[in-house]
């Protein structure tokens, strides 16, 4: 059994982004996009290297689906609002 060495730092900046995602308006849909390319390779790289922070990667990838849903919503519903409200 090999031992397993350190965390995988893209995993935890990806977790951030993931949290960023969520609570920052309009900015959180690049973060989310940003988070989840960080997260996907991150998970990858752990399977190759056996490091730590596998679950930290997949908390990453829910969290930034999670901020690119929600940000999305946030961004339809704007354009919507304005688009169906006129000024006269």
């Amino acid at each position: 059994m090999v031992k397993k060495t350190e965390t995988n730092s893209k995993s935890i900046i990806s977790l951030t982004l993931g949290i960023l995602s969520i609570i920052v308006p309009f900015i959180g849909l690049v973060l989310g996009i940003i988070g989840l390319v960080l997260s996907r390779i991150a998970t990858k790289e752990i399977a190759k290297r056996n490091e730590n922070g596998r679950g930290l990667a997949i908390s990453g990838l829910i969290c930034n689906v999670i901020g690119i849903i929600i940000q999305t919503f946030a961004v339809l519903s704007i354009i919507a609002f304005y688009s169906l409200t006129s000024v006269r």
